[in-house]
């Protein structure tokens, strides 16, 4: 089954479900999705109108962006879930032996990285989502600024949603390298996607105020 293939009513059901996942990773890809989905919208909103002519290779090139964008985020809802049954499949395995208790340590450690690359890979892509829609500001349909905050409030979220589940993961990881390093990543994501997120927040707000 795959989770971009359900309707809302069907995805909001699963997620409330007692089933482990989806969860939180994969509710973050959707928030991150319709982020970027809404600024996809706005240039198709303004793209074409002779006010913002002179932004229009500009704002076609973020069209562009965003519409890739949407596309790798809607799949990233599904990967985060296949990452989760990753590591709940070493669960199963045997640990009567030395061997085996082991193998199964192992199995766990490379499991637990996918798990954790996966929302790493999410905040990446928000926070180019975010890049994009901060450079829309100013440069787009007036009337439909509000969306564009809009869109940095679901960008912002998917981004932080994403970091808490690298965090999760990174404890059972038997790799110090590994983890130092994308531990170190994930911050420097979520110090720029805050920062784009707020600005593009605040510049909203005080045009329409």
């Amino acid at each position: 089954m795959k989770l971009v293939e359900l309707n809302l009513k069907e995805f909001a059901e699963t997620l409330g479900s007692d089933a482990p996942a989806p969860g939180g990773g994969s509710a973050s890809a959707l928030a991150a999705t319709q982020g970027v989905a809404l600024t996809e919208m706005v240039m198709n909103l303004t793209i074409g109108k002779k006010k913002y002519a002179e932004y229009e290779d500009k704002l076609k090139g973020i069209h562009e962006k965003a519409v890739q964008l949407r596309e790798d985020l809607l799949v990233a809802i599904d990967k985060d879930t296949e990452a989760f049954n990753d590591v709940s499949a070493v669960f199963s395995m045997p640990k009567s032996t030395d061997e085996e208790k082991a193998e199964r340590k192992q199995a766990m450690s490379n499991a637990l990285k996918g798990a954790a690359k996966t929302p790493l890979e999410m905040m990446s892509l928000a926070v180019d989502a975010l890049e994009i829609t901060h450079q829309a500001v100013g440069k787009s349909n007036t009337n439909a600024a509000s969306d564009l905050g809009v869109a940095a409030l679901n960008l912002n979220a998917g981004l932080k949603g994403a970091y808490l589940n690298v965090l999760i993961n990174l404890p059972g990881i038997k790799d110090d390298a590994f983890v130092s390093e994308n531990r170190q990543k994930a911050e420097d994501y979520l110090a720029k996607g805050e920062e784009l997120a707020e600005k593009i927040y605040t510049a909203i707000v005080n045009d329409l105020k």
